[in-house]
């Protein structure tokens, strides 16, 4: 904050929040805030019925819960510092409605996104963290494991969708925050949603999933065929392999964000298929399934040990296939190190 010159930090729902002081809150119309002053003891504002599921931390902040007659804007004005508070960092995830209502408060403040404060600090993991991402890591690595002996012929993309999200759950994941299955043409597109498309002979099949186990997150694609691939399919996927052998080899400490862009990129461009890349490399990843850092070119950042993030190229062929491998990598003194370790080439099913 001092570096940024940053007065005041706020942060409402999202990932900052419980990153800090170890509290959740839910997304609601009633205002919850940390509100954290550069040179001040920090604060958090919350209603009073949700008061009773915050754990007292003295060491960290001082509660303060409010009435359903009060104003909660108004209280987080008067902590933030009214008229002496000319920067104000606030949570990125903060609804439009309370940041208004403090730019109504605190007409003089200039208010900027707290992850220039936050995401720094948040993206470099330390061992209880990475412990955390290891261990959802090996969850997602036993359920696209299993899949390779599961049928895929004859289901709906959505019935593949919801056997993946069960065997999450049953693993120890919380939640399954999302399940990609794009089968035969759907695979050319990479948020596919789930749908009633039934899974034929010679489908690619991808599937992209995750969930939250103790707080942190897990995210893997794997690809799958059904029956014996087309040589079209073949011939893009041993390109995606090695693209993503290479930008993994290529995640060192020091070594920029956009170069491991680039290593994937360089391979799947010379094997002419660069028009049909048409994503970033990764992304961070931690309490949130998409994070700093943020494997793309542009971004000159260089990895720290205890970065943690996706390396996911894919080839997409509009109409026709398509195909992803994503691992979950972290950046050490030692090299890149991978936290999954479920079979990368390409899984052939019934």
């Amino acid at each position: 904050m001092d570096e940024l010159g940053v007065d005041v930090l706020l942060l409402s729902v999202g990932a900052d929040l419980p990153y800090f002081t170890g509290y959740t809150a839910m997304p609601l119309e009633r205002l919850t805030m940390l509100v954290l002053p550069r040179d001040g003891e920090a604060t958090l504002v919350v209603p009073a019925l949700e008061a009773p599921r915050v754990e007292e931390r003295p060491e960290a902040f001082t509660a303060r819960p409010w009435a359903e007659t009060e104003d909660p804007v108004a209280i987080v004005a008067a902590l933030a510092g009214a008229g002496s508070a000319p920067r104000a960092a606030i949570g990125d995830r903060t609804w439009a409605t309370f940041l208004l209502g403090l730019q109504e408060a605190l007409p003089q403040t200039a208010f900027l996104p707290a992850s220039r404060v936050t995401a720094p600090l948040r993206a470099v993991k330390d061992a209880a963290e990475i412990d955390a991402l290891r261990a959802a890591a090996r969850v997602v690595d036993a359920v696209a494991l299993a899949m390779r002996e599961r049928p895929f012929a004859g289901r709906t993309e959505a019935d593949i969708a919801r056997e993946l999200v069960d065997r999450m759950l049953e693993g120890g994941h919380e939640r399954a925050n999302f399940a990609i299955v794009a089968s035969g043409p759907n695979a050319a597109s990479p948020h596919h949603e789930p749908g009633d498309r039934v899974v034929a002979a010679g489908d690619p099949v991808v599937c992209d999933f995750g969930g939250t186990m103790a707080g942190y997150c897990s995210d893997i694609t794997r690809t799958f065929v059904v029956g014996q691939p087309s040589g079209e399919l073949a011939d893009i996927y041993e390109v995606l392999f090695r693209a993503q052998e290479e930008a993994v080899r290529t995640a060192r400490v020091g070594v920029s964000c956009e170069a491991v862009d680039a290593a994937a990129r360089t391979v799947i461009g010379a094997a002419g298929y660069g028009d049909y890349f048409i994503h970033r490399t990764g992304h961070g990843i931690g309490l949130e399934e998409h994070e700093d850092p943020y494997l793309v070119s542009g971004n000159a950042t260089p990895l720290a040990a205890g970065h943690a993030f996706s390396v996911e190229p894919g080839i997409y062929l509009p109409g026709r296939c398509g195909a992803r491998i994503e691992d979950i990598v972290v950046a050490t003194e030692h090299g890149p190190e991978r936290l999954n370790e479920a079979p990368r080439e390409l899984a052939v099913v019934g």
